[in-house]
């Protein structure tokens, strides 16, 4: 079973505008997903397709688009480590 047909949660507010302030200042982040795996790469911006929000992050492998609802937490020496609450 596929976790991308899964209905979005939308992320609380002030993590959604960490995001954001994370993709401003194109910080490079480490993220804990859903899925157990980590992922790393430098936060570029926020976009909504079909009422989905994704995070579009530049890793080594190329831009990958990550669910917001996917990620658990996200960290930079910056801004600290941030656990992302859904509602």
């Amino acid at each position: 079973m596929s976790i991308d047909n899964e209905d979005y949660q939308p992320i609380n507010c002030d993590d959604y505008d960490n995001l954001e302030l994370a993709c401003q200042r194109q910080l490079y982040l480490h993220l804990q997903l859903k899925n157990g795996e980590a992922f790393e790469g430098k936060a570029k911006k926020l976009i909504l397709r079909k009422k989905i929000e994704y995070l579009l992050i530049d890793s080594n492998e190329g831009t990958h688009e990550l669910r917001l609802d996917y990620i658990i937490s996200f960290s930079n020496p910056e801004i600290g480590t941030i656990v992302i609450e859904h509602y």
